[in-house]
């Protein structure tokens, strides 16, 4: 189980994240959660920097797809002025919408990598699929009360595997 909730990358940022080192890795497909991973989770639209980093994600090749575990709602409105596909109510960790991703651009577990800000969801549901997995930095400490309580349990976690990656 511990290794399940280890990110295979540790990073700032998605604008942190080395594109041309995924492609040598074999990555051409990236699964992305939108809350506190692209945005804050109050932010309905994403900003010039994340559509440019959209843009600079497709130049390159990569094949992307939005994954969130909120509402239809929320996921329609931030990508209504973005061309990328996007699955609501994702249920990550669970497993379902990880492969309705991958099958969506036409991915293989080999050649996909999700990126997202929350371990028990993005990290334990891409590794638990079999994903390259990268962990990003939370954009805004302010979430849910169910968030703020995870995020206490991640920041243990987060101590003992940084060790790793400095």
């Amino acid at each position: 189980m511990k290794n399940l909730l280890i990110p295979k990358l540790y990073v700032d940022s998605i604008f942190d994240i080395n594109l041309d080192e995924l492609k040598k890795r074999g990555i051409k497909n990236l699964i992305v959660d939108i809350d506190n991973t692209l945005v804050a989770w109050d932010k309905k639209t994403a900003p010039r920097s994340v559509i440019q980093w959209f843009d600079e994600v497709k130049k390159k090749g990569f094949n992307i797809c939005l994954v969130s575990n909120n509402t239809e709602d929320r996921v329609v409105k931030f990508t209504e002025n973005i061309e990328i596909a996007a699955f609501h109510r994702a249920k990550k960790p669970f497993k379902t919408t990880f492969y309705k991703a991958m099958n969506y651009m036409k991915a293989n577990k080999e050649n996909t990598a999700v990126i997202g800000d929350q371990i028990f969801t993005d990290i334990l549901g891409g590794n638990r699929v079999g994903l390259y997995t990268i962990l990003v930095v939370p954009i805004e400490s302010k979430e849910f009360w169910w968030t703020q309580l995870v995020r206490k349990i991640e920041r243990f976690i987060l101590k003992k595997i940084k060790k790793g990656y400095n």
